[in-house]
């Protein structure tokens, strides 16, 4: 009796975190069909690394004034509902600036959002840009955001 009650525990054992696994998921159509979302949840985007470009300013003011209205395009394609991740990185060897994560259908689009940014169109920041495949609910954290944010940059 021992013997078929341990071979039994041995069989089923091993297969409960695979039906754990296997829970129903709670789908929403209609969430994500408003996201844009494809099968896996997941639909394509245009990251962007920024990196320092060419130009050198001299000029402190024409900088800062670049710079300003670098933050408020990042502001206007947020509202947009085109860029949905921006943000500067830390110091490194590779002299990355910063990121986004565009949603827009091709780099081509994406270049033409770049070429609103005055940092970028005066050269003091360049732009790598690569597809890239994520959530399609990402966007969907900057309503969030607001809610937490205290300062506007």
């Amino acid at each position: 009796m021992f013997r078929i009650f341990f071979i039994t525990l041995c069989l089923v054992i091993p297969a409960l975190p695979a039906a754990a696994q296997h829970a129903p998921a709670v789908y929403n159509k209609k969430l994500a069909d408003s996201l844009g979302a494809d099968a896996y949840g997941m639909k394509g985007y245009v990251l962007v690394i920024l990196k320092t470009g060419p130009a050198v300013m001299k000029d402190k003011k024409i900088t800062d004034s670049l710079f300003a209205g670098h933050l408020a395009n990042i502001g206007r394609l947020a509202h947009e509902g085109k860029l949905v991740v921006a943000g500067p990185m830390g110091k490194n060897d590779k002299q990355y600036r910063g990121i986004f994560i565009l949603a827009v259908k091709d780099k081509t689009e994406a270049e033409g959002l770049l070429d609103t940014d005055p940092a970028v169109t005066a050269g003091l920041l360049a732009a790598e840009l690569y597809d890239w495949y994520g959530s399609a609910a990402l966007p969907a954290y900057l309503g969030v955001h607001e809610q937490i944010e205290q300062k506007k940059p």
